[in-house]
């Protein structure tokens, strides 16, 4: 903790020291500043000064705020429009990586041509060694949680663009559950697979149940291939234990039961029909149109049941209903990855739109819900949470905060509509999975609702949303999701009436 604060101290007066007099950070002033370094005392000096670190390696220091006014400079470079006037004229565009600026500063400056990655490079290295922090964090958390128990069956979502952002972390962390390590060939590409020993690995080889998503289905094809054939590979090591081999074990019951060899069993891959997308859970919760949980459950088992084969590669993706359902009976974990700090869990609806949690709950024969957990990668320490944490955390830091829901409602209507999809985003995650406390909405009906003021704001800004954001709220009630008071419920129903009204010209 305290390396991390002085880190924020050096850094905030490295920043301030080149902001101009407008309170603008120019390009130009960044580099004279840079040329300057050494002339005079240092920004990042003066701030360690005052921490415990004022000792620190003078040179090693120079070299790091060196690449941070790199870094700098790249960030306040204004190339967009001039790339876009080149392009216009057929010119020349220099062509440069997407992604995550945190993760990868050559993406900057914009302006760039973009491409992504080599699908057939991924996972590098470094994500195998990024993955195998969070998996091991991950079954310590779990084990913490359940006893010392180790989970047997983790359920996993596999997302195209974020794992083109951290060049297949995510990936990697399948392969290491299961105790298989890739490979590449001679040429980088990532196409070989070696069995980690039980010895070397030090703990059972979790069984997986992985969700791709649409667009990952697409782009990685070659991976899908990769991960299927990593599954099956510890399947079939017959020389193992079971209760330290859980794929072999989970395959072994589910050939039995379905009829099967041990080797089709083992089929964990699982996504859309070719050509499809999402659960349309989402879809469901956002339109209010669904009956239950149990037919979200049946959207989702029906949709995402669509199994990718390594021994028929190119035949697509066969329906599995049936495995995909018996594999999901024995998870114990379900788990995303949160990868990027532009996008967390109530920004976009894709995130519950694939969570199995409930899912899994109805189908275990115990009827045990699964822990559900989050990995936050967004900076190098990675952090796993409960769901639940995570909820909170977000709830927290967007939805309930005041610096947050003033900068939306600054930006006018788009802003109130902002609000609004939080809102049912939220409800979403008490759909799929009964991770929302009571106090987010009891706290969002605070803010949005009991505040006079802010429902005029809300109101003249864009009724339509305001009215979806009382109706979320009238739902989120009558679903079982918030318990509240009737005079609550009562200024809800009032407000409604009084916007519909607005919108219809009803004076």
């Amino acid at each position: 903790q305290d390396i991390t604060m002085a880190s924020r101290e050096a850094v905030t007066e490295f920043v301030n020291e080149s902001v101009s007099k407008d309170g603008r950070i120019d390009a130009t002033f960044v580099d004279i500043i840079g040329k300057l370094s050494g002339a005079k005392e240092d920004p990042w000096v003066r701030a360690l000064k005052k921490t415990a670190f004022k000792n620190a390696n003078q040179q090693e220091m120079e070299k790091v705020f060196g690449y941070l006014n790199f870094c700098l400079q790249q960030v306040v470079k204004d190339a967009e429009l001039d790339s876009l006037m080149k392009a216009l004229r057929g010119e020349y565009v220099e062509p440069g990586p997407g992604g995550d600026p945190i993760r990868n500063p050559d993406v900057l400056p914009t302006g760039k041509n973009i491409h992504a990655l080599d699908p057939q490079a991924i996972p590098t290295s470094a994500a195998v060694q990024s993955a195998a922090v969070v998996v091991e964090r991950l079954i310590e958390r779990q084990k913490l949680d359940n006893g010392g128990a180790y989970p047997e069956t983790i359920a996993l979502v596999l997302w195209g663009t974020d794992n083109i952002k951290t060049y297949g972390e995510s990936l990697a962390q399948v392969m290491l559950m299961v105790g298989v390590r890739p490979k590449p060939d001679a040429l980088g590409r990532v196409n070989k697979l070696e069995l980690i020993p039980l010895e070397e690995l030090g703990r059972p080889r979790i069984d997986v149940v992985v969700n791709c998503s649409g667009v990952f289905r697409d782009l990685f094809v070659n991976q899908m291939n990769l991960l299927d054939r990593a599954i099956k590979l510890a399947a079939e090591q017959e020389d193992e234990p079971l209760e330290m081999n859980f794929v072999r074990k989970h395959a072994i019951e589910q050939a039995e039961e379905l009829g099967v060899s041990v080797r089709q069993a083992a089929t964990r891959i699982f996504s859309n029909a070719s050509g499809s997308y999402s659960s349309n859970v989402n879809l469901a919760v956002e339109n209010s149109s669904w009956n239950d949980e149990a037919q979200l459950q049946d959207m989702y088992l029906s949709r995402k049941s669509f199994a990718f084969d390594s021994d028929t590669p190119g035949a697509g993706m066969a329906e599995s209903k049936d495995i995909f359902a018996s594999a999901l009976k024995t998870v114990d974990v379900t788990f995303q990855n949160l990868d990027s700090s532009e996008i967390s869990l109530t920004d976009v609806s894709h995130y519950f739109d694939s969570d199995p949690t409930n899912l899994v709950q109805g189908l275990r024969e115990d009827g045990k819900k699964p822990a559900s957990f989050i990995a936050d990668t967004t900076t190098a320490n990675a952090q796993v949470r409960t769901l639940s944490e995570t909820v909170r955390l977000d709830a927290r830091t967007k939805l309930l905060n005041p610096k947050w829901y003033e900068g939306m409602l600054s930006s006018g209507y788009e802003g109130a509509r902002e609000i609004q999809k939080r809102l049912t985003n939220t409800l979403g995650w008490s759909a799929t999975s009964g991770q929302v406390d009571n106090w987010v909405y009891e706290d969002a009906n605070a803010t949005y609702m009991e505040d006079e003021e802010m429902r005029e704001r809300l109101m003249e800004t864009n009724p339509s949303s305001f009215r979806k954001m009382v109706a979320t709220m009238l739902e989120a009630n009558g679903r079982g999701y918030w318990d509240t008071s009737e005079e609550n419920l009562e200024r809800l129903r009032q407000l409604y009436q009084e916007v519909e009204d607005k919108i219809e010209g009803v004076e």
